[in-house]
This record gives C-alpha cells, sequence and structure tokens, in this order.
C-alpha cells in the first residue's frame, strides 16, 4: 500500500469513535456481508428482541413458567411482545397473541434468581406467559417464526385411565400440561374402546409420564400394556374403479371413482399423497375434496393389522355423477369403498418401528450383550473402546425391546447402560407379519 493510500484510509477512520461506536459499525457491515452472501431478508438490529420457548414448566406454586433462549436484543421485566406458534401460526390466529413479560428469572437447580433484564445468549425462566413449547416471542415490529423442531412420530402408545371417576379433572388436566410441555407426547382417544391412548418415543418416556400423574397429580391410573405403533404400506401399484350406488326411495347415493393406488419413494417426507387427474367434468370439482378425505379415511386403518396406512399415493384419473343423486357423502363412502377393495392387490406389509441402540458396558460383558442384541433381532453397525468400556451401536426392532433395561442390568451387574432413540419404519419379516396379523385376527374375534 502507498504512502497516499494508507493516509486516505485513515482519513475514512475515525480513531477517536467510541467502543459502542465501532461495535455498531462493525455489525452495520457484517449485517450487510451475510444479506448479500446469502440474500436474506435484512437482519434485525440488536434492539430488536427475539426469544423462543423451549420447555415449559410449572413451579410448586401453580405458577406456570417458561425455559427460553434470548436469540437476539434484550427483554426487560414488563416489557410488551408477542408470540407465535412454531410451526408458522401464531396463536391468536396469525397475528400474534400480545401479551406482557411480568417477571425474568435465572434458574438455578429448584431455586429462582429474579432478574431485571435478558440479553442475547441467555436462557432464562419467563413466567406468567401462556406459550407452548418452540413458540417465539417478538417485540411485534416484525412477524417471524424460529425453525420449528424437528418432532418425531410416537413409536409407542399405551391405554391410561384414573381410577375414579372424580379424579377425572386433575387426570385431564395433566395430560394437557404434559402436552405442553413435550412435543413428542401425543393423547388421543380409541374409537372403538373409548379408551384414553397416549403415545411416545419409548416405554420409559412414557412410564415416567404416568409416574408423573400419580405422583403429581394424586391421580391412581390404570396402566394398559404398551404396545408398538407398527404402519402399513403398499408395495406395488393396483388400481380401483368402484361405484357406490344406493336408492332408499328419497334421494340416493350415487359416486364412481377410477384409479390406482402406489407406494411413495422410500424416505418420503409425506406420508399420503392425493392427486386429482381427471380431464374434464367427469366428477364435479365440488367433490373432490371429499373423495380425498374418505382416501384419507380409509388409510387410517389398513386391513392388516388395523394400524394407518403411509407412504402411499393415491391417484384419481376417472369417474362419475349422477345430476340428482351425488353427494359429497356419496363419493366419499365411494373413496373409503374403492380403497378397502385395492388395498389387498397392492400387496401390503408391516412397518415396525426401528430404534438405533447406543450401550456402554465393561468389555468383559461385550459377548454376552452382542449375543443379546442378536437374539433380539439387531443389526450391531457399530463397536468402540471407551477405556475399560464397550460401546455398541445397533439398529435393534423397538418390539423386541421390552424390558431391556433390567434385562441390561442382569446382563452387566449393574454396570450397563443405554440410549434408544427413534430411526426409521422398516417392514417386518414375513414370520412376524402372519403372528401379527394372526393376533389381530384373534382380538378382533374376541371383541
Amino acid at each position: 500500500m502507498s504512502t497516499e493510500a494508507f493516509h486516505q484510509l485513515v482519513a475514512r477512520v475515525d480513531l477517536n469513535e467510541s467502543e459502542d461506536q465501532m461495535v455498531a459499525r462493525y455489525i452495520s457491515g457484517l449485517s450487510i456481508t451475510i444479506q448479500d452472501a446469502l440474500a436474506m431478508q435484512t437482519l434485525w438490529t440488536v434492539s430488536e428482541a427475539y426469544n423462543r420457548a423451549l420447555v415449559a414448566e410449572k413451579q410448586e406454586k401453580r405458577k406456570f413458567s417458561r425455559s427460553g433462549q434470548q436469540y437476539q436484543g434484550g427483554t426487560k421485566s414488563g416489557q410488551p411482545f408477542y408470540s407465535y406458534a412454531r410451526g408458522g401460526s401464531s396463536s391468536s390466529g396469525g397475528q400474534g397473541a400480545s401479551s406482557g413479560v411480568p417477571r425474568l428469572g435465572r434458574m438455578h437447580s429448584n431455586e429462582m434468581e429474579e432478574i431485571p433484564e435478558a440479553h442475547a445468549g441467555q436462557i432464562v425462566a419467563v413466567f406468567g406467559v401462556d406459550c407452548a413449547s418452540g413458540d417465539t416471542f417478538t417485540d411485534g415490529s416484525v412477524r417471524y417464526t424460529m425453525t420449528s423442531m424437528n418432532v418425531p412420530e410416537p413409536v409407542m402408545s399405551l391405554a391410561v385411565s384414573p381410577v375414579s371417576k372424580d379424579s377425572g379433572g386433575q387426570f385431564s388436566k395433566a395430560l394437557n400440561r404434559f402436552q405442553r410441555e413435550d412435543p413428542t407426547f401425543r393423547v388421543g382417544l380409541d374409537a372403538e374402546s373409548g379408551q384414553t391412548i397416549i403415545s411416545g418415543m419409548g416405554e420409559l418416556h412414557l412410564d415416567i409420564y404416568v409416574e408423573r400423574i400419580r405422583r403429581e397429580y394424586k391421580v391412581d391410573a390404570t396402566v394398559g400394556k404398551p404396545r408398538v405403533n407398527f404402519r402399513e404400506t403398499v408395495t406395488q401399484r393396483a388400481e380401483f374403479d368402484y361405484l357406490h350406488k344406493k336408492q332408499t326411495g328419497g334421494q340416493g347415493q350415487y359416486g364412481r371413482v377410477t384409479g390406482y393406488i402406489e407406494p411413495l419413494p422410500h424416505g418420503s417426507s409425506t406420508k399420503f399423497e392425493f392427486e386429482n387427474m381427471i380431464v374434464g367434468q367427469a366428477i364435479p370439482s365440488n367433490f373432490i375434496p371429499a373423495i380425498e378425505k374418505g382416501f384419507k379415511e380409509a388409510a387410517n386403518s389398513g386391513s392388516l393389522i388395523g394400524h394407518p396406512v403411509e407412504n402411499i399415493r393415491v391417484a384419481l384419473t376417472d369417474g362419475a355423477s349422477h345430476a340428482v343423486d351425488s353427494s359429497e357423502l356419496a363419493f366419499k363412502l365411494a373413496a373409503i369403498y374403492a380403497f378397502r377393495k385395492c388395498y389387498p392387490e397392492a400387496r401390503p406389509v408391516i412397518l415396525e418401528p426401528i430404534m438405533l441402540v447406543e450401550l456402554k458396558a465393561p468389555t468383559e460383558f461385550q459377548g454376552t450383550v452382542t449375543g443379546d442384541i442378536n437374539k433380539r433381532k439387531g443389526m450391531i453397525v457399530g463397536n468402540d473402546q471407551d477405556g475399560d468400556d464397550s460401546v455398541i451401536t445397533a439398529h435393534v426392532p423397538l418390539n423386541n425391546m421390552f424390558g431391556y433395561s433390567t434385562s441390561l442390568r442382569s446382563m452387566t451387574q449393574g454396570k450397563g447402560e443405554f440410549t434408544m432413540e427413534y430411526k426409521e419404519h422398516l417392514p417386518v419379516s414375513q414370520d412376524v407379519q402372519m403372528q401379527l396379523v394372526n393376533n389381530h385376527k384373534a382380538s378382533k374375534a374376541a371383541e
């Protein structure tokens, strides 16, 4: 650099600027650089506050608190803000729910230290705020939601009910709270038995919530046997051409649907896909949503073991309608019956959840542990050493992992430990499928 160029550069820099001015200038330049490089929207200034609710907790005095991370700017106690629900929709119909921050705190175990302000990077407790895990808080100047957390589908379910009808209120309150705390915890109702079904990521996961119902809400609960969330899918294309026609004296029912079902590519993020490929007006367009709804409803229960059908595509290619007798109900029923008729021709199979299991045990027990994994039809994909311990990684069907905690402790004299997380659903072996189908038929016959 020449002497003249150096003096020109110095002339453009204020050597007397404060640290705050220097930082502001640096951030401004960095913002422009990142914006140009990534073609992002204008980056927010430091004064704009963004929080993300991570975990919902409830203190002993039953006052709700939310643990969240401050992503940008600062938040003061009493400051108004807007909350937006995870997934992009707000809790107030898309406009953001206006609220305030009554109190801020920093948690130390079960002790809370009240603080006047939260800064970027801090994880703090916010009291008196109604939100769910994954919600985003802003100062209202910009509508924005942080990237939604990846929430896997539950892989295990069990029936649970309060022993006393008088405990129904507390029981419902507990389940509602747990759903807000944990997106992987689901609550549903069995349509046939009317039982409350809770679903989660494994045996231990559900055991913890059952124990919390008893301990925190003083509700004695009856718990059914855990059951694995199997799925069904098709392996080949099958065509359908079904006419639903019914005449009862008044207005009848008439609807004809033609098309095919086929499997989606393995690993597809879409579980169910419907495509209207009709050219012309063989079926009026106002009946198409009812047809799609009918196929979706039919796919909720496969004919093999009654579990949901996924990774399936339905293509509607033709059909017929009647000027008087056609209705949404007629076409919905036509779709349901068409699916049930062609489904067996698509060579359906049962899918089971496969878990990624990582276990750690002293090397002396390695042979016993790996042998047990093989007996459970697991596939060992890794075997490493960590000092005197063996670290084994395996893919194991969840249906074969019941009671594994007790078995591992017994095999390793209490020195073994393991973690387990969902990996994917894969087809079961032919003998397992026959057994599951026979068990399903036996249970239906006993009802």
